[in-house]
């Protein structure tokens, strides 16, 4: 009944709350989902940070209020069908992601296709952003290919490591260690030995603890709240290095039935977002770093002529990324270069240079 609300607001633009003409104000109302519960950063602040100075900028005006329904955790849409949800109207806001979602929204996964590279998610966000809106057309082009604006708000987890069940000092340690994680970081695995599973922090607890696979790839401020160290306590230092994962999306359909104000407030909620997500990450990093190792987990620096004789020998993990991309049409070799020199003139550069492979 809410969609059928929601649709017929959004074909007059908004619906007519019953106010006096000189007190009118319109009622919006959205829904804003996600596929993974509010214990990840990038759900909490949506409902705690994005709506709240959305509804603030937009109070300012006092020309439109917003009618918020949220749905986190799979209650509306699995992981994976953000895209999907957005466009055919189940939700209106959602993150744009790829991680889950290749097929949909694969171009904003070009940090994974560029392993080990910085630990800070600051850096490693305004280096991508950069690339998104710096490439001639990328954004439109996205916005034509998956009917979703992208809005910012981006956001990137802490670095990858491995959690496992035995420590990794070298390449022989992983020798048919069965290790899961998301699909785009499976692929880092190359020329160690192991071997990837797919899966996700909905499962990792469960499937280490029964033996599924050793451990996981995966980040500080997911692991230890999920208590993965409890059946994984070795904690790896591999350094994959931050991954960004998405910013905010607004169905085009509705996008475009916005004002430029209420298009504003919507850009201010996802600055906001970014801020007071990369704010608490920040302190929560330290917090839990310091549960692990309370709890009985240990951390292990990988040696590091090992890490490099690792990525030197891995197959170049951006090739079949911009493969794919290319398939698309989309200008992916500029957005590469730009996210490449972008982290170079902010003082990285990556042990590999895969670009000139």
């Amino acid at each position: 009944m809410n969609r059928i609300i929601t649709r017929l607001a959004l074909s007059g633009g908004v619906a007519l709350a019953a106010l006096s003409p000189a007190m009118a104000q319109e009622t919006l109302r959205l829904t804003i989902a996600s596929g993974h519960p509010e214990v990840f950063l990038w759900v909490k602040h949506m409902h705690e940070t994005f709506i709240p100075t959305v509804n603030a900028a937009l109070a300012e005006k006092g020309d439109l209020q917003i009618e918020w329904t949220e749905a986190y955790g799979g209650t509306l849409m699995k992981l994976g069908s953000e895209a999907e949800a957005l466009e055919t109207g189940i939700a209106d806001v959602a993150m744009a992601s790829g991680v889950f979602d290749p097929a949909g929204m694969g171009i904003l996964n070009i940090t994974y296709a560029m392993p080990f590279g910085p630990i800070d998610p600051e850096m490693v966000t305004s280096a991508v952003e950069d690339a998104l809106y710096g490439t001639e057309g990328l954004i439109d082009q996205l916005t034509d290919e998956t009917g979703v604006v992208y809005i910012g708000g981006g956001v990137a987890i802490d670095g990858y490591n491995i959690a496992a069940k035995r420590p990794i000092r070298t390449r022989a340690d992983m020798d048919g260690m069965r290790i899961g994680g998301a699909g785009p970081n499976l692929a880092w695995l190359n020329s160690t030995g192991a071997v990837g599973v797919q899966g996700s922090y909905v499962t990792f607890y469960n499937d280490i603890s029964t033996g599924v696979y050793d451990g996981n790839i995966g980040w500080m401020t997911a692991n230890v709240p999920a208590r993965i160290y409890e059946v994984a306590p070795y904690w790896n230092r591999t350094d994959f290095g931050a991954m960004y994962i998405g910013g905010l999306g607004v169905a085009e359909r509705v996008w475009d039935e916005f004002s430029d104000d209420t298009k504003d407030a919507f850009r201010k909620g996802a600055e906001a977002y970014s801020e007071a997500f990369f704010a608490e990450q920040s302190a929560k990093y330290a917090a839990n770093e310091k549960t692990m190792l309370e709890g009985g987990g240990e951390e292990i620096k990988m040696e590091p002529a090992e890490r490099q004789a690792w990525i030197d020998g891995m197959d170049n993990p951006v090739t079949a990324w911009r493969e794919a991309a290319l398939a698309r049409g989309e200008p992916v070799d500029e957005m590469l270069e730009i996210y490449r020199d972008t982290l170079a003139e902010d003082g990285f550069t990556f042990p590999r240079d895969y670009l000139a492979e």
